[in-house]
């Protein structure tokens, strides 16, 4: 049974930081690309950031230079570090780990920055 569990969410003034956690269980999560996606109210989900079995990193322009996702395959976990945070950042935030047609998804953890 494949489990994707976030944390780390909350509410953050504008300017503020805050570090997502994802920990998976039930697949092999060194091989698996892992990704953040997220959601605001009335908008569509999309990418956030990834990062491949190898390493390798992409981002949304919205949040380059601003996050940071890294992983750990020793504790089967990917982080998300957000500086900066602006009111738009305001979602539900979602882990993913895809591989070939294996798609999953943790449960999300919202993320709101207000004043």
């Amino acid at each position: 049974q494949v489990q994707l569990v976030e944390s780390g969410g909350g509410l953050v003034q504008p300017g503020g930081s805050l570090r997502l956690s994802c920990v998976a269980s039930g697949i092999r999560f060194n091989i698996y690309t892992m990704g953040w996606y997220r959601q605001a109210p009335g908008k569509q989900r999309e990418l956030v950031a990834a990062i491949t079995s190898g390493g390798s990193t992409n981002y949304a322009d919205s949040v380059k230079g601003r996050f940071t996702i890294s992983r750990d395959n020793a504790k089967n976990t990917v982080y998300l570090q957000m500086n900066s945070l602006k009111p738009e950042d305001t979602a539900v935030y979602y882990c993913n780990s895809r591989l070939y047609q294996s798609n999953y998804w943790g449960q999300g953890t919202q993320v709101t920055v207000s004043s």
